[in-house]
């Protein structure tokens, strides 16, 4: 069993349900997300010894956050107690041509008040094998764009494999602001989940020739991604094609040593939920790793992951190792008896 360390935060999430928009709604669902804890939730499905690092406040709602984290066997001895707000995103959600919107609401949140004084990241580390942090968490404040930074020199200095994924988001900051803050993290990370427009936006590297297909594409950016940085291992991302909110394709995409290699495309349709399904697919993408499989095993296991997480209701995914190779195995849509 693996110790792995995620950093980030914890969400309260409020979801219409299908065919009624945000303006209509008299009721919302409630699950509780975000990416690294998504990370946290499925890498501790998978067998691993998972510690969510993060603050949430003294109230009934954190200690509902906990509780969730606690059900699917996320260790919350590192989460903090403290401050006013947990942060919060309303979902509207989408279905067939009308896409699903994302309304954020998460300033002053607990986590963006946590102090490099409250934790212990020597500590922490002790005995890790991994460390997943994503570009939301650094998105949030200033503040936490130093710890993201102190996190990640910190677990190199505890001999930590590191893992970063983008995760850029519009609302949160602009593609300045994100390009100036990942750049000094990215030379302490080994594992990063990152795509073609990470690629152009927020590391200016120039646009493929248009005449490249979109495989030799993401090859020709991974190869410039690599130059600049050798010490990425592996980058990862996914090829979605939206036929709409309802059907997507999904194929999975890992890259390493130079070679890319691709998982079958899976047909997803229909949708039940599509929120954290890039999250599934980085935690498979980190599953797969640690556990020494082969590159072709880890992109298939990952998205695979991701596309099972496509039919549940939440942002994490409640899928076992098991689960998630007798679907790769047996295909979909049979019973299971």
């Amino acid at each position: 069993m693996k110790k792995i360390i995620t950093f980030g935060e914890i969400l309260l999430r409020l979801s219409t349900r299908i065919g009624v928009r945000t303006v209509q709604a008299n009721e919302l669902t409630l699950h509780y997300g975000g990416a690294e804890a998504n990370v946290a939730v499925s890498l501790a499905n998978f067998g691993h010894d998972v510690r969510f690092v993060s603050k949430v406040p003294d109230n009934s709602l954190g200690t509902a956050a906990e509780s969730h984290l606690r059900l699917y066997g996320v260790d919350t001895s590192h989460l903090l107690r403290g401050g006013e707000r947990l942060g919060t995103y309303y979902l509207e959600t989408g279905v067939g041509e009308r896409s699903a919107k994302v309304i954020y609401d998460r300033k002053y949140s607990s986590i963006s008040e946590l102090t490099e004084e409250e934790i212990d990241f020597d500590e922490i580390f002790q005995g890790a094998s991994l460390f997943h942090v994503s570009g939301i968490t650094p998105a949030l404040s200033p503040i936490l764009q130093a710890l993201t930074l102190l996190a990640l020199q910190k677990a190199k200095d505890h001999g930590v494999m590191t893992s970063f994924d983008f995760n850029y988001r519009s609302k949160l900051w602009s593609q300045k602001d994100a390009a100036n803050a990942i750049a000094p993290l990215l030379p302490y990370v080994d594992i990063c989940s990152c795509g073609e427009l990470d690629a152009i936006h927020l590391l200016n590297i120039e646009e493929a020739p248009s005449s490249l297909d979109k495989e030799m594409k993401l090859q020709y950016y991974y190869d410039k991604i690599q130059e600049m940085y050798p010490n990425i291992t592996y980058m990862s991302s996914t090829f979605r094609q939206v036929i709409s909110a309802s059907a997507n394709t999904l194929q999975g995409n890992l890259y390493t040593d130079g070679v890319l290699y691709h998982s079958k495309v899976h047909h997803i349709e229909p949708i039940v939920d599509r929120v954290g399904g890039g999250d599934a697919f980085a935690a498979g993408i980190l599953h797969g790793i640690i556990d020494g499989q082969t590159p072709e095993q880890i992109v298939s296991f990952a998205t695979a992951a991701s596309a099972l997480k496509h039919t549940v209701h939440g942002d994490c995914n409640v899928f076992s190792v098991d689960e998630i190779k007798g679907f790769i195995d047996n295909g979909s849509g049979r019973i299971i008896r």
